[in-house]
């Protein structure tokens, strides 16, 4: 029993009358940032299961790996095998036509890995810098400058062979080492992100840290002069570690963004932030979309589905609400069908 939330809502009550479109991009991350910080290593055919399950259920981009070290994040010493298996294999699904299924690349090095594969899938890659100079050393061991260096040569080999790059921003509003963020610093690497060649640039919450206000103050502020970065360009990645993330979605929505990250059944943390629970999960954030009037193409009852068989699969808590609630009501709706046929015989 499938079940369109989007026709319970007529009424957009978020919609800013400056702006019209009423579609929502949601990029899936839970492979790649959902896995990463597992600490029993997942089986790469568990991996591309969970890859195919996703595809099937009308998301458009889902994040399938890291060409990073398997020194430094083991779990994802298996992105190679997938890229080349998602290369040689078409994910089964009607839905799965026409998915762009992005890495995350470090360096120079890392990109040069997976171009060496030969394979003609990779469409898309994600570089990553730091709203935040303690977070920055901490993490990778450099300055943000040296970081926003570090892959300028990338881009222009990702410009040479055509593959589209998108930028992630982490510690937007705050971070454990430096303290608050300042808006005008994360509109600053933005930008530069920009100038760089992404196409796009995701702003990370990625200690859960933010509020509305703080949405709407750092929203504002890209978005004005001197940056006047447009909307279009920018993404939102939120953290629900102190249960904001879809009201902070909300503000950002507000505000124009219309493409946010999420992780099904919440997958994800960040080994560097104490506390920091995962990435707001794709079935609250698709129910809480479709709720307000908004598209998305992802049918919510085939999402919480695979994040009920991964959860199980890794022998953690789901962290969704909405997945299990929608599937306890479903049976139950089942249920009581079932007993009223049996009745009627």
């Amino acid at each position: 029993m499938a079940v369109d939330t989007s026709k319970f809502h007529t009424t957009k009550c978020w919609q800013n009358p400056a702006l019209h479109s009423n579609f929502v991009k949601i990029v899936e991350v839970g492979p790649r940032d959902g896995l990463q910080n597992e600490k029993t290593i997942v089986p790469t055919k568990t991996k591309l299961a969970l890859i195919e399950k996703l595809s099937q259920t009308g998301l458009s981009v889902i994040e399938a790996g890291a060409f990073v070290s398997p020194k430094w994040v083991p779990q994802m010493a298996d992105t190679p095998q997938i890229l080349q298996y998602l290369d040689k294999h078409s994910v089964s699904g009607a839905q799965s036509e026409g998915i762009t299924y992005p890495y995350l690349v470090p360096n120079l090095q890392g990109l040069e890995r997976a171009l060496g594969l030969g394979t003609t899938n990779l469409k898309e890659i994600a570089i990553f810098a730091s709203a935040s100079e303690g977070f920055s050393q901490k993490n990778i061991n450099c300055s943000i400058d040296e970081s926003l260096e570090r892959f300028r040569p990338v881009l222009e080999l990702c410009h040479d062979r055509g593959i589209r790059v998108r930028g992630y921003i982490s510690m937007i509003f705050s971070c454990p080492y430096d303290g608050p963020t300042p808006p005008t610093r994360v509109a600053e690497v933005t930008k530069k992100l920009l100038d760089m060649g992404c196409y796009e640039v995701s702003l990370g919450d990625t200690n859960g840290t933010g509020t509305p206000p703080l949405t709407s103050v750092l929203l504002t502020t890209i978005l004005s002069k001197p940056y006047a970065i447009p909307v279009s360009k920018l993404a939102c990645h939120f953290h629900d570690t102190y249960n904001s993330a879809l009201v902070n979605a909300m503000t950002a929505l507000y505000l124009g963004v219309r493409t946010f990250d999420s992780s099904v059944a919440g997958l994800g943390g960040c080994p560097y932030s104490k506390g920091a629970t995962g990435n707001v999960s794709t079935e609250d954030l698709t129910y809480f979309l479709h709720g307000m009037g908004v598209e998305t193409g992802v049918n919510l009852e085939g999402v919480s589905r695979v994040g009920e068989w991964i959860s199980k699969e890794l022998g953690r808590s789901n962290g969704s609400k909405v997945g299990p609630a929608l599937l306890t009501r479903l049976r139950t709706e089942d249920e009581k069908e079932e007993k009223e046929k049996e009745a009627e015989l």
